[in-house]
């Protein structure tokens, strides 16, 4: 039997660049699901440093691009995330993909919203130099964290609790959603995966993939679900599917201006 085909599969978070991205897992749920339109909502890249991307993240991009090309019939979009913020431009002749600040789509007489949250976190908005320093003492932090990450992931755990993430980003995309007169509304940047209801409003929250649980939603017409991904035993890929995406890879780094014989590894590494 053929595996389900889904309208969409959206995921968000990613935080290529990041030591606790878990890119190698994301591209795998990419390639074992078949959808008609990927929405990438957003933070799917750390930071603008390029050198601190490990060849996991690479193939990540060079999968997207893959599924980019007209061939597939699969509609790519990015949703701009505040760490994705400056990369418009580069990502969409790297990858082939359309940026968006907001997407919107019809399915089952429904209009649905994706929208990466960060404009509904007034303290992103409001201090902007100070999240950028954040960030990069966050990723230093990762270097000499322990295996797994674990002080990185609780602080970003603790992060979201202390600043109320979730709860702003759920007050405001309900708002949102009613001004837009949408039925469905979907966003990232709080890491924590949710479905939440009001009057007649259906908030998703993606969650992320820095974490042990990362997950993903997909739509289809059984309904919206979200999935946790689950680790597998054997979490590598197969010398078929690596050919294709290191081909798409080699692309990569040509448009990236890097040589063909890059490893790439991130700088320093």
């Amino acid at each position: 039997m053929d595996p389900k085909i889904h309208d969409t599969l959206i995921l968000s978070d990613v935080h290529l660049g990041s030591e606790c991205s878990r890119a190698r897992e994301a591209t795998r749920v990419l390639r074992e699901n078949r959808f008609r339109r990927l929405v990438l909502l957003g933070d799917i890249f750390a930071d603008l440093n390029f050198g601190r991307l490990t060849k996991e993240h690479w193939r990540f991009l060079g999968y997207i691009r893959k599924l980019s090309n007209p061939k597939r019939s699969v509609e790519v979009v990015w949703v701009e995330g505040n760490h994705d913020h400056g990369l418009t431009d580069i990502m969409s002749h790297l990858v082939g993909v359309k940026v968006y600040q907001e997407y919107s789509w019809g399915y089952q007489g429904m209009r649905h919203i994706a929208i990466h949250g960060h404009q509904f976190d007034r303290f992103v908005v409001s201090n902007l130099r100070m999240n950028y320093l954040m960030t990069l003492f966050y990723l230093q932090l990762q270097k000499f964290d322990f295996k797994g990450k674990p002080i990185a992931r609780l602080i970003d755990r603790m992060n979201t609790r202390w600043l109320r993430m979730s709860e702003k980003v759920e007050s405001g995309a309900f708002v949102h959603a009613r001004s837009r007169g949408a039925a469905r509304i979907f966003c990232g940047h709080t890491h924590a995966a949710m479905r939440r209801e009001q009057n007649g409003i259906t908030y998703y929250n993606t969650g992320a993939w820095v974490d042990e649980q990362p997950t993903y939603i997909v739509i289809n017409e059984e309904g919206v679900k979200i999935h946790e991904y689950r680790e597998r035993i054997d979490d590598r890929d197969s010398s078929e599917e690596r050919s294709g995406i290191d081909s798409a890879l080699i692309g990569l780094a040509g448009d990236a201006g890097l040589s063909a014989d890059f490893e790439y590894e991130g700088a320093g590494r």
